[in-house]
């Protein structure tokens, strides 16, 4: 009879952060199942491409599976040198898209960089920028971050006004890949001083879990 949970395994999906209407937490295989589901249904507009690595151009029918490998990938080599945590983000108890991190030398550089999509119904409502908020709440209050960064192409206005209204500081402009070609991409940085919580409260859950997985210690 088996007596321990996933989570009991492999702390990233024990964790939670709450904040009002916004819940984001680690994501089992059914909740991956249900969060490909919603990415099949539209993240953008087909002629657009938001993404460095094209992940939603492939049809329909392989999305899901490309799209749990990837996930699974990400735990099969989280470890304290190199790790991304991926969370679902609820919105009054829906599934509307996923909030994630990655990181390579954490302990060394107490760095790393947010990504996120939401479900096209699901965009324009200020979930991004909530949500956004509460993974960089949780870098800074709880993992010792000292810097968060993030990037957009310049004609993705949405993403880079989230920035904004996070606190972001606009840096430098790069050629990143898109598609087959290649496209001017902002970077950006947030340290805590910066970082602009828009007033809200949060609550973490797991958290020691996970900070004893990435090698942070209490001490």
């Amino acid at each position: 009879m088996v007596t321990m949970a996933l989570a009991d395994v492999f702390a990233p999906i024990g964790v939670t952060i709450s904040s009002g209407d916004l819940e984001l937490r680690g994501l089992d295989d059914d909740s991956l199942l249900a969060l490909a589901d919603l990415a099949r249904q539209g993240i953008h507009d087909p002629s657009f491409m938001p993404f460095s690595i094209p992940w939603t151009d492939v049809s329909p029918e392989e999305l899901p599976r490309h799209f749990l490998q990837y996930h699974w990938l990400c735990r099969a080599e989280f470890s304290p040198d190199r790790w991304t945590l991926n969370l679902g983000t609820w919105w009054r108890g829906e599934l509307v898209g996923t909030q994630g991190i990655s990181t390579e030398g954490y302990l060394e550089s107490r760095t790393a960089e947010t990504g996120s999509w939401l479900g096209r119904r699901f965009q324009g409502q200020g979930i991004g920028t909530h949500m956004r908020r509460a993974m960089c709440a949780l870098l800074f209050d709880e993992l010792g971050a000292r810097w968060v960064t993030s990037a957009a192409y310049v004609d993705n206005p949405s993403s880079l006004a989230v920035s904004r209204k996070v606190g972001y500081r606009f840096t430098e402009v790069v050629e990143k890949p898109r598609r087959d070609t290649t496209a001017p991409s902002q970077q950006l940085e947030l340290g805590p001083q910066e970082f602009d919580r828009g007033g809200l409260e949060f609550t973490y859950g797991g958290v020691p879990a996970l900070r004893a997985l990435v090698g942070l210690t209490d001490a």
